[in-house]
């Protein structure tokens, strides 16, 4: 089915702001829908049919302010077993302050619609969905979807920002990634609020190239593991996101802010790698600071007769982890964040922690 398909369903006006309107703003439009500021509706783009006839569609929610404002898409899922962005939308999308927010907010909790409902990272045509950007009309099924996301929805916006988890059986500590060599980039990530950024290179095929192509600003949040919800990512990528719309301009700051913690940028990143297979324990734990050629985890045999020790030769944080104890030789450990200043990072860490606990307890 073609994009001349579109559907506008839901639509339903804001609360009565009225007294926030200084001007008239014009209409936003994406796909078939004409949506009148103050309101907000669900778009559906039709993608395409399964093998049974089943019709897919990519659903898009849009609320187009009263007043004009930055146009942020925040989207999730591009890896369909990555669910944590989707409920961080999920609690997005009920926050109070989008009723009288500036500008427009493009919410797409699942991309990865195919990968979604299987429980996979790819799609039905074994591609990753994040190195098919910009993608084809005419392509493979995820070229397709990857064409379709960008042109009809991504090219709409004036920034991003991606969510992500860790891959399945692997988690990552709550981090920002970008290109911090662009301003707005910057700023974005700096102002969403987590310990760690990550200044990364592009990857040809990416959400986040192809956006920054366009000249579209787009961070990439990550955080947790894939097929399971993790409480403190999903609590840092809701708080973050808000973070960020304050900086934009999009809600109101809070009244009483509470200060942000320090943040550390990692220039790079780099694997500990195990040096043979065995039975994994690890030593440390995601977030922790790591000094050079220390301990890091012992694999061992099944019958006990020997350890190898796992180290890595610099400092850095732990932002990455695998969680099975059972290992091949090669398989990735540990990511770790290469930083000028590992104690600063580890200390930005623990304020991080420790203010996740304060709220909890």
């Amino acid at each position: 089915m073609g994009l001349l398909g579109i559907m506008a369903i839901g639509i339903e006006k804001n609360g009565d702001d009225t007294a926030l309107v200084n001007r008239k703003r014009n209409s936003f439009q994406i796909g078939g829908a004409i949506i009148e500021p103050g309101s907000q509706a669900t778009v559906e783009f039709p993608l395409s049919l399964l093998s049974d006839h089943t019709q897919m569609n990519l659903t898009v929610k849009v609320i187009h302010g009263r007043y004009d404002g930055p146009i942020l898409i925040v989207n999730s899922a591009i890896h369909g077993d990555e669910i944590n962005g989707v409920e961080i939308i999920r609690r997005l999308l009920g926050h109070r302050s989008l009723k009288r927010m500036r500008g427009t907010l493009i919410a797409v909790p699942i991309v990865n619609v195919y990968g979604f409902l299987s429980g996979s990272r790819y799609l039905p045509d074994r591609r990753d969905l994040n190195r098919s950007f910009p993608g084809s009309d005419k392509g493979s099924l995820a070229s397709r979807l990857a064409y379709i996301f960008l042109n009809e929805i991504v090219s709409k916006a004036t920034h991003g920002i991606d969510l992500h988890t860790g891959a399945i059986h692997r988690s990552n500590f709550p981090q920002i990634r970008g290109h911090l060599a662009n301003s707005c980039v910057n700023q974005m990530a700096h102002a969403f609020g987590v310990p760690v950024i990550l200044n990364a290179a592009f990857r040809e095929g990416s959400l986040r190239k192809s956006a920054h192509d366009s000249g579209i600003p787009y961070i990439v949040f990550e955080g947790g593991e894939a097929l399971r919800f993790d409480e403190t990512t999903i609590r840092a990528g809701f708080n973050g996101i808000l973070n960020t719309m304050r900086a934009l301009n999009m809600i109101n700051p809070k009244r009483y802010p509470k200060q942000l913690g320090e943040t550390i940028i990692a220039r790079s990143s780099a694997w500990v790698r195990a040096s043979e297979g065995g039975i994994f324990r690890s030593q440390v734990k995601l977030g922790q600071r790591i000094k050079a050629n220390s301990v890091l985890a012992l694999i061992a045999d099944p019958f006990g007769q020997g350890e190898v020790p796992v180290s890595f030769k610099r400092d850095g944080v732990i932002i990455g982890q695998t969680n099975l104890p059972r290992v091949n030789q090669g398989d990735g450990l540990y990511n770790i964040a290469l930083v000028d200043d590992p104690d600063a990072a580890a200390e930005a860490v623990d304020v991080f922690l420790d203010d996740w606990e304060a709220e909890e307890s």
